[in-house]
């Protein structure tokens, strides 16, 4: 199935969503993320404010942000800089996602595991985007744990087909799966 099919039949899916089975999802999803391996280990941690069809992240992030360095993703231009996160110093950004604000920008370097959003996965690892390569660009310059976060619905049994620009997670988590991929290590 091609990118844009997959993209129109899960957008279509998530309208189907109440805000209540949304944060039940958020709820048992990240759950399984805190119970992970991958989040016990990483002491700095880039995270992803949600939009309204994601999985809501929020109280996570309000959860652990006195226990694990968060960071969120600021559009520039085509890519993305990494803030330290602040509740107190958040504005509304590109795509009407709340940013943090500031020049005090932070390394993918120094990031020890990456969560991101998709519109789709495969238990390979492979993930569908919005379609602008933002998280493929920056996910393609570092080491980090990388894991995908999603609705069961977004985890797909069929293979999507990837591109050379295209980065494999390391882990797809959604309420009901915790799949970690094993790459061959070129």
């Amino acid at each position: 199935m091609k990118k844009d099919e997959i993209r129109r039949r899960v957008k279509a899916r998530k309208t189907l969503l109440s805000d209540d089975e949304k944060e039940r999802a958020s709820e048992r999803a990240f759950m399984l993320l805190e119970n992970s391996a991958a989040f016990m280990l990483a002491d700095r941690i880039l995270m992803y404010h949600s939009l309204p069809d994601e999985l809501p992240t929020r109280s996570f992030i309000a959860k652990w942000a006195s226990r694990k360095r968060f960071y969120l993703p600021r559009v520039n231009g085509v890519n993305l800089d990494i803030l330290p996160y602040d509740e107190q110093s958040l504005t509304l950004g590109s795509f009407h996602i709340e940013e943090p604000t500031g020049n005090d920008m932070a390394s993918i370097d120094d990031i020890e595991l990456v969560v991101v959003p998709a519109v789709a996965f495969d238990r390979r690892g492979n993930r569908v985007g919005r379609g602008k390569g933002y998280y493929d660009r920056l996910l393609g310059s570092t080491r980090a744990t990388k894991v995908g976060m999603g609705f069961d619905f977004q985890l797909l049994d069929e293979e999507i087909e990837s591109e050379p620009h295209d980065v494999a997670l390391d882990i797809v988590i959604t309420e009901n799966n915790h799949i970690v991929i094993r790459h061959r290590r070129r």
